[in-house]
């Protein structure tokens, strides 16, 4: 195995996924469609950085370092930081923060600790008390499916502003995700096809090779390395 991860869930209602991973030699992976954005601690060769990731349109390949360690913070859908735009961020944009000290780094004029894995929820409400992470209550309804009091082109405008994303491409890069894990978890891609609502195979297909960066045997077979991917 290339990467080796580890994710927990929070209590946060702001953060999707906690995770940590680490490598132990060089190699390539497939960087699957994503869309949260996160905050992501690296220590790679004695230096650590923060960088802020914004969400991911399709699977590309991605190298990864030997002896590297990471640590994120996945938020959920409908939060944002109002410095940055996750348009902006968008397919691997990312915006890495400067360093104050080895243990500590600059956002908005402050110096700020390394978060960690184990007070991430902590490090969270900081920001959140000082207004730099905020969620938009209409496009966490939106994503739930809520009935809205906003006009639906307005409803639109706001999902794309806040998350970078349409609300379609949400729910096909959250479909392919899905596909993915009953494929990992040993179902027949015709029963794949008809459990997350594909039209037929050729759709799944074209779908998954897109947002996945494989096939659906390919993904059944195992063996290709994946990013983050859980349940």
């Amino acid at each position: 195995m290339l990467i080796t991860f580890a994710d927990r869930p929070s209590d946060s209602p702001l953060v999707e996924r906690v995770w940590h991973n680490h490598s132990d030699r060089a190699g390539v992976f497939h960087s699957i469609a994503a869309c949260h954005w996160d905050m992501v601690v690296t220590h790679l060769g004695g230096r650590t950085t923060l960088t802020v990731r914004g969400p991911e349109t399709k699977a590309t390949i991605a190298d990864c370092p030997a002896e590297g360690e990471w640590f994120g913070v996945r938020f959920k859908v409908g939060t944002f930081m109002p410095l940055m735009r996750c348009g902006d961020l968008r397919d691997r944009n990312d915006i890495t923060l400067p360093n104050d000290t080895g243990r500590s780094f600059w956002l908005n004029g402050s110096a700020w600790d390394f978060p960690n894995f184990e007070n991430a929820e902590t490090f969270v409400k900081r920001l959140v008390r000082r207004g730099l992470i905020m969620t938009d209550r209409t496009v966490e309804g939106s994503i739930r499916g809520d009935l809205q009091n906003v006009t639906t082109r307005t409803e639109q405008r706001r999902v794309l502003r806040i998350t970078g994303l349409t609300r379609g491409a949400i729910y096909q890069i959250e479909r392919a995700r899905r596909a993915t894990i009953l494929l990992q978890d040993g179902m027949p891609i015709l029963d794949v096809v008809h459990d997350a609502g594909y039209y037929d195979q050729p759709h799944l297909t074209r779908s998954l090779q897109r947002f996945i960066g494989q096939t659906p045997a390919q993904i059944a077979r195992g063996g290709e390395q994946l990013s983050l991917l859980y349940k």
